[in-house]
């Protein structure tokens, strides 16, 4: 079992930066997939960043270039969100999962444990 607490969401104006942190109640590093989704209003949950167990780190293409995601050598996943734009309004969660599978950017994947998520506004 694995228990993840989001934090650091808030509101921002576009063009701004935020940073989402993302504790786990146990040694995540190199051990499991971990991942940012997000869900908007009225849209599904989907990925948004990705590390996999093996390192590889993908990205959603609304958020290239934009976005970083980074973890610690333990337990804390960050997503660092620069010149953000008001489309990257959501609700941010955290997820992890065991398997070494870890392709779930641009879509929602049923992750193994998830956070209770983190809300993000962006003003225009």
């Amino acid at each position: 079992q694995v228990h993840l607490v989001e934090s650091g969401g808030g509101s921002v104006e576009a063009g701004g930066s935020l940073r989402l942190s993302c504790v786990a109640s146990r040694n995540t590093y190199r051990n499991y997939c971990m991942g940012w989704f997000r869900r908007a209003p009225g849209k599904e949950r989907l990925g948004v960043a990705s590390i996999g167990s093996d390192g590889t780190i993908r990205y959603a293409d609304s958020v290239k270039g934009r976005f970083i995601i980074s973890q610690d050598n333990v337990n804390t996943l960050y997503l660092h969100m620069n010149s953000v734009k008001p489309e990257d309004s959501a609700t941010y969660y955290c997820a992890a999962d065991k398997g070494s599978f870890c392709d779930i950017v641009d879509r929602y994947y049923a992750m193994a444990y998830w956070g209770e998520g983190t809300l993000v506004t962006i003003s225009s």
